[in-house]
């Protein structure tokens, strides 16, 4: 059994198919998924689709790509629904900055406010965090740690390879790993993988985006974690079946789901 941690289900590529993504997957022996809240505007589809399958899961939150709509996100009318089970996907991302250095500034200044916002919605809802990092590590980690995210831990999504966030795993802090493992570049995230604590290690697809080898260039869905975890057990040579066992076991821990 393999659980998807991070799948936007929600999104509009999968709104043809969305019945045979999943059965392909259940079929491949993925057996439960969660939908990110990345932007607000898909949030009611997110929550349509979980509650219409009895194996999909969602998250509320604000994506930092995607924060002139966290004001209007009204979390206490999802948080309390009994298929959300994150908050997220939050966090920095200063990847995309663009303008004079003061407007950059500005923008970093906005998605650490937001991002402390949801760490402390999730501390009172007392709901795990999906954590999205990119070229942001330092800042991320201490904004975490400042503000005492280990209360409820969470997920690092698509983690970076980044040596310094390791050491959030004695914070609660778990890492997704998906399909950029197959890819040839990656050696830095080959490398980090085997200084993951086990009892750490989650799997994701972050579809559509992200699809592994030798699908690169589709879609991405949920089956294709099959081709993670395969990955994962010939780097850390450990059994397929018990990689599939430990990350279930991880993300029911994580997620408080059965």
């Amino acid at each position: 059994m393999i659980i998807d941690t991070h799948i936007h289900l929600d999104d509009t590529r999968y709104n043809d198919d969305l019945d045979d993504v999943l059965n392909r997957a259940r079929e491949g022996g993925v057996k439960r998924f969660i939908i990110p809240g990345a932007d607000p505007k898909t949030l009611p589809r997110a929550v349509a689709i979980a509650e219409f399958y009895e194996d999909v899961y969602f998250a509320v939150g604000v994506h930092p790509y995607d924060l002139d709509g966290f004001e209007s996100l009204d979390f206490k009318m999802y948080v309390h629904h009994e298929k959300c089970i994150a908050i997220g996907e939050c966090g920095l991302d200063y990847f995309r900055l663009e303008g004079s250095d003061a407007e950059k500034l500005q923008e970093k200044a906005r998605q650490k406010e937001v991002f402390t916002a949801q760490i402390e919605l999730a501390k009172k809802y007392k709901k795990p965090l999906i954590v999205h990092i990119r070229d942001a590590s330092r800042d991320s980690k201490t904004i975490l740690l400042e503000n005492n995210a280990g209360e409820v831990g969470g997920v690092l999504h698509c983690y970076n390879a980044d040596d310094e966030l390791l050491s959030l795993a004695n914070n609660g802090f778990y890492f997704g790993i998906g399909g950029v493992l197959t890819f040839k570049n990656a050696k830095k995230l080959l490398n980090v993988l085997t200084k993951i604590p086990k009892e750490k290690l989650l799997i994701e697809t972050d579809g559509p985006y992200l699809t592994p080898t030798p699908h690169r260039g589709e879609r991405n869905e949920p089956l294709y974690t099959t081709l993670v975890a395969d990955k994962m057990s010939e780097i850390l040579n450990i059994n397929l079946i018990d990689i599939k066992k430990i990350t279930t076991q991880n993300a029911l821990k994580l997620f408080n789901i059965s």
